[in-house]
């Protein structure tokens, strides 16, 4: 694309300091409204790269798309790590920090140094068997996943053949947790609780930091157990990789995937959902023609749920954009407004059945994200089956009155609420009904063509924390 754009045309740097500039904040009201009005704000008043107040930090923030690619490409350059940053070494960060304890996590996202190659490398190895479609453990996973969508249809159908539901509420969240739980080995249903809890930091509100901690300590003690008695799993496989992990660094990367993996997944559903029933007959054929992945492609180029990326560092004082970024400035790269750049956005035709897989919503470069094939298996086959369940969906309000939330990481809806009629066409057996059939991530002795996960039963389901949440919904009438 570089050679097709050309070369932006020559400017002299503005050498003024970061920590000498008095940056606009930019989570706004504006920003969680219109952020695209903010990023082409911004974009004329600084060019393709602009200087921001983060909740009372300064940082740099990436709105260019040839820009975003230099960094996000050049690892060398412009590292990830905290330690990288200057501002924190010389103790300028506030300790109160809002966005302080997201980024301490140190998991495979964040980390930089040494020691992230073997990391990514034992990543890449635990999620083959999940991210191969003709793996065994693959297969499984895409009939985990159609059972779990399938409990949370039936689940929103016992309000009626017809009604009003809230499909993010009731569907895109819980989805792609259960699928994490599964993958994470927790027995039954014991992981509900953490999942109720990976909610609570999700929307960073007043209770995330004591939940932050309880799931921190939950995944701690499930690590334990997998380092005792190994299982088909992710930690287990993890752990096979990199063995060398203590239960604590186990832990946090556990997070990671149930965090990141959750609300990225969860966003796309919902956003390809609202794509199909509000757009034009040409959306609607291209997903009854089995061109799911394709409408989420054209979906994450104009809302990917990931609108900007944890920091980099810049390695040396370098030349980006109009300004001239210093050693350990903190470097956020925004996909959404890079998305938005007209370099790149007018090389994307809206009416292209076939849509460009070179937008960034998982990232560009070695880190890209280690999980984007699983997360767009959970994502496609949940939407799949969500259109095959119900015969008819509709917007409760208008597209532009959807009401989202925004934080300097995600951006999602806060509800989907719709209007459902379920198909009449006999259903699938539920998957609580299924008393046969190898767990995800067995071994059975025999691998048939599309294995069935043996999932909770009803009374297990009954008192998990996670489904009493969701059973309320519809007695409430949501």
């Amino acid at each position: 694309m570089e050679s097709q754009w050309g070369e932006s045309g020559s400017v002299d740097a503005d050498g003024t300091r970061l920590e000498e500039m008095v940056p606009e904040p930019l989570l706004t009201r504006d920003y969680e409204t219109r952020p695209s009005l903010v990023y082409e704000r911004l974009r004329q008043e600084h060019g393709p790269v602009a200087p921001v107040d983060l909740l009372g930090v300064p940082a740099w923030l990436v709105l260019g798309y040839r820009e975003a690619l230099q960094v996000l490409q050049d690892d060398d350059g412009w590292p990830k790590g905290l330690e990288n940053w200057r501002a924190r070494s010389a103790g300028e960060v506030p300790a109160d920090w809002p966005l302080g304890p997201s980024l301490e996590v140190n998991h495979v996202l964040i980390q930089g140094g040494p020691g992230y190659g073997t990391l990514r490398t034992a990543w890449d190895a635990a999620l083959k068997p999940f991210q191969d479609p003709g793996h065994p453990q693959a297969k499984r996973l895409k009939a985990a996943v159609t059972a779990y969508a399938d409990e949370l249809i039936t689940l929103v159908g016992q309000g009626g053949g017809t009604g009003v539901a809230d499909l993010s509420a009731q569907f895109s969240r819980p989805l792609p947790l259960m699928v994490a739980s599964h993958l994470l080995g927790f027995p039954g249903s014991q992981g509900d609780d953490a999942l109720m809890d990976m909610w609570r930091v999700l929307d960073a509100g007043p209770d995330a930091e004591p939940a932050l901690e309880r799931l921190l300590a939950t995944l701690a003690e499930l690590a334990a157990v997998k380092l005792k008695e190994p299982g088909d799993d992710f930690p287990s496989y993890l752990l096979a990789a990199h063995p060398d992990l203590s239960l604590d660094e186990l832990a946090r990367e556990l997070f990671m995937l149930l965090g990141m993996t959750s609300d990225h997944v969860g966003i796309l559903m919902s956003n390809t959902v609202v794509e199909v029933i509000s757009g034009d007959s040409g959306v609607r054929a291209s997903l009854s023609a089995g061109m799911i992945r394709e409408t989420m492609n054209r979906v994450v180029m104009r809302k990917p749920p990931l609108v900007n990326f944890v920091p980099r560092f810049a390695a040396e004082d370098t030349e980006l954009g109009n300004y001239t970024i210093r050693a350990g400035d903190p470097v956020w790269v925004s996909s959404a407004a890079a998305h938005a750049d007209p370099l790149f956005a007018d090389h994307v035709a809206s009416s292209s059945t076939i849509s460009t897989r070179a937008h960034l919503s998982w990232g560009a470069g070695r880190r890209q994200c280690p999980a984007r094939e699983l997360a767009s298996t959970v994502a496609a086959v949940g939407v799949g089956r969500l259109f095959e369940r119900f015969s008819h969906l509709d917007l409760a309000l208008p597209a532009d009155q959807l009401p989202w939330r925004s934080s300097p990481f995600m951006r999602g809806l806060r509800s989907l609420p719709v209007r459902y009629e379920l198909a009449s066409v006999p259903e699938r057996p539920s998957a609580s009904a299924r008393t046969s059939g190898p767990e995800l991530g067995s071994a059975p002795e025999s691998e048939p063509e599309t294995a069935e996960p043996v999932l909770p039963d009803q009374s297990a389901r009954q008192r998990s924390s996670l489904w009493r949440y969701l059973t309320g919904l519809i007695r409430a009438g949501r």
